[in-house]
C-alpha cells in the first residue's frame, strides 16, 4: 500500500510545491541515493512551477524538467501533466508523485504501485477542495494509507 499525504487549505500552492519539494529532496541521508519526484499538475500550472523552481530561493536549486526533455531520466524533478504518459515509462522516477491537478488518475491502482508516496496538495479554493475530498475518498476506499496536513494555520 502507498502511503498518500493530503496537503490541504493550501494558500499559494505553487510557492508551497516548491517548499515541499526542497524538503522532500534535501532530506536524503547521506550515502543513499536522492530521491526523485515527479510532479503532475495542469500545463499552465507546470509552467509557472518550472519559472518559480528556478527564482524561488536564492540558495536552493532544484534541478527539474520537462518529462518531455531528453535529460529527464537523470534529473531529480520531472513535471507532466500526464499521469499515464508513456515518457514516464522511460524515466526511473518511482519515490515520490506529487499531485497539483483536480483529476483523479484514471489508473489509481498502477500508479500507487509504482510511487510508495504520493502528496496531494489541496488549496482553498472550492473547486481544489471539492476534488481533493473526492481523491481523499477513493484512496480511502482503495485502502491506501492517508494522512492530512491541514496548512490553514501556517
Amino acid at each position: 500500500m502507498a502511503r498518500i499525504d493530503f496537503h490541504s487549505n493550501v494558500t499559494d500552492k505553487l510557492e508551497y510545491v516548491c517548499r515541499l519539494t526542497r524538503k522532500i529532496w534535501s532530506a536524503t541521508s547521506e550515502g543513499q541515493a536522492v530521491r526523485q519526484i515527479v510532479m503532475v499538475a495542469e500545463k499552465a500550472d507546470l509552467k509557472k512551477l518550472d519559472e518559480l523552481l528556478w527564482s524561488f530561493s536564492g540558495v536552493d536549486f532544484l534541478p527539474h524538467c520537462f518529462i518531455e526533455d531528453e535529460a529527464a531520466a537523470e534529473t531529480p524533478i520531472v513535471l507532466t501533466d500526464d499521469f499515464s504518459s508513456p515518457a514516464l515509462k522511460s524515466i526511473p522516477h518511482a519515490d515520490v508523485m506529487i499531485h497539483l491537478g483536480l483529476r483523479m488518475p484514471a489508473d489509481v491502482s498502477a500508479l500507487v504501485a509504482r510511487f510508495p508516496r504520493i502528496v496531494e496538495v489541496v488549496t482553498v479554493n472550492e473547486a481544489e477542495r471539492l476534488a481533493g475530498r473526492d481523491r481523499y475518498k477513493a484512496y480511502r476506499d482503495l485502502g491506501h494509507e492517508l494522512h492530512n496536513f491541514d496548512q490553514s494555520k501556517s
